[in-house]
């Protein structure tokens, strides 16, 4: 445990001789520090996997789902201790961290399956002939992960990186370490050495990894991180794959229920205090109902901010950028009807806010603002909502509450993004994968199509020689053994 407490107040993150300091965001007040890894430990943390990876790569898959498996067992018996650091470092409820560690638990059970059956192809060639794909690991993994969901998301890819026989280097947030060494340490034990490795650091850290001599780099986070990792990914030829930011767009139609309609829109802008790289962050009502459903959506935004369950942002320094994008908002003309001003008092919170009369060329509109910000912008018939609910550079998902069969067609023709949900702002079968577009990244981040990422693949040939007569000959020494 490389730890220290000291009862002071400090700012949020601190990144200094001494590494990671962290603060508590409901107080203000310092929690620890963890030491950020220097230019030689990232470097010899990626050797050390490079030394693992052919022997790791050897083993057989139903061992690496076995070790899988044992993983998840320790990550179940840790799940209070990681949920404590969790709610420390990042301010999340202590039952929502807990729903989180259990998700990872089930990825890493699912990749424990899924791994030991991940197959190639019969390729159609000659009949005398065998035509067949062989999935081999890449190699070297990095992996960069965020804090919002930090051991559910850390899981995903550590999972899927290590049944296909990958070793990985794991860098987690610098806004979570010691949730993210203490991952390491309950995980690492399930595995040989070297095969699962945690580094800590801030963005140093992670471009020094994304520089180094590794196969692929896996990235959970910001797009302006996104973009740096894949312009350096070029130069250094390993392969991307990246879930970024994204400014998800809620479409309501003018045949649903309006308090139905908000309270899905309060679960997708408020859940998590909007921290949530699906969240609902812009939302485009039909005129015919946009009275009662703006109505409700205040109401439930009130609620929140009554009755104690809005948790603080991860820091102030967020907190500053989500009030920076509200701000400029009223400044063009939008008004608050909840929330929409930083709160007397200690630590990060920032209260459930509602936004009317925004317009498109506002940022609440267009940008990602990760907080809990409702944004509302009424339009006047479906498909003026489809167009702008389609616009942007972002393309993680998209949402769409309607009752006509006819619209759910169109929406999901229409909306460039990986994900479309009718009728749910959350939700959805295991396993399916979406691949982002535009700003918000690249392949597919979860689903049994990660394991393909995290894999390349080889064509193989085998035919047969033609008849040959063998000639008689003696016997050699070598015959006679």
């Amino acid at each position: 445990m490389h730890t220290t407490a000291t009862p002071t107040t400090t700012p949020d993150l601190t990144l200094d001789g001494s590494g990671l300091a962290i603060s508590d965001p409901r107080t203000g007040e310092f929690l620890w520090s963890v030491p950020e890894a220097g230019p030689e430990a990232v470097s010899h943390a990626v050797e050390v996997a490079r030394s693992a990876a052919g022997p790791w790569a050897g083993v057989a898959p139903a061992e690496r789902g076995a070790a899988l498996r044992a993983a998840a067992r320790a990550l179940e018996a840790a799940a209070q201790e990681l949920a404590g650091l969790n709610s420390s470092e990042t301010g999340r409820p202590l039952e929502e961290a807990l729903a989180g560690i259990a998700a990872g638990v089930s990825t890493l059970e699912q990749y424990a399956e899924l791994g030991p059956v991940h197959r190639g192809h019969s390729l159609l060639g000659s009949r005398t002939a065998s035509d067949y794909t062989v999935a081999e690991p890449r190699g070297v993994a990095v992996l960069l992960t965020p804090w919002n969901d930090p051991v559910a998301v850390a899981c995903g890819l550590i999972g899927a990186a290590l049944v296909t026989g990958n070793t990985v280097v794991h860098k987690p947030s610098e806004r979570c370490p010691r949730l993210g060494e203490a991952l390491g340490e309950v995980l690492a034990p399930a595995f040989p050495p070297g095969v699962l490795l945690t580094v800590s650091g801030g963005a140093g850290v992670g471009e020094a990894l994304t520089r180094a001599a590794v196969d692929v780099i896996a990235h959970v986070g910001s797009t302006a991180s996104g973009e740096r990792i894949a312009h350096a990914a070029v130069q250094f030829g390993a392969h991307v794959l990246r879930e970024n930011g994204g400014n998800d767009p809620l479409l309501v139609d003018r045949d649903v229920d309006p308090a139905w309609a908000a309270e899905q829109a309060a679960i997708g802008a408020f859940s998590n205090s909007g921290q949530i790289c699906t969240s609902v962050e812009r939302i485009y009502v039909h005129e015919a109902i946009a009275s009662e459903f703006c109505a409700a959506l205040e109401a439930e935004a009130a609620l929140r901010n009554s009755n104690g369950t809005m948790a603080p942002l991860v820091d102030t320094r967020l907190r500053g950028t989500v009030h920076a994008q509200v701000s400029e908002a009223l400044e063009q003309g939008a008004h608050a009807v909840e929330g929409g001003s930083i709160p007397d008092g200690p630590g990060a919170f920032y209260p459930a806010t509602v936004l009317l009369g925004c317009t498109d060329s506002m940022q609440v509109m267009t940008e990602e603002t990760f907080g809990p910000v409702a944004a509302v912008q009424v339009v006047p018939s479906f498909d003026e909502g489809l167009r702008l609910a389609g616009s942007g550079r972002y393309g993680l998902a998209a949402t769409v509450l309607t009752g006509s069969i006819a619209h759910v067609q169109q929406a999901i023709a229409a909306l460039p993004v990986g994900t479309v949900k009718i009728n749910e702002v959350f939700g959805g079968a295991p396993g399916g994968s979406a691949q982002p577009r535009g700003a918000s990244g690249e392949g597919f981040g979860y689903g049994p199509e990660l394991l393909d990422e995290f894999t390349r693949v080889k064509v193989v040939h085998v035919a047969a020689p033609p008849p040959f007569a063998l000639r008689e000959r003696a016997p050699s020494v070598e015959d006679q053994r």
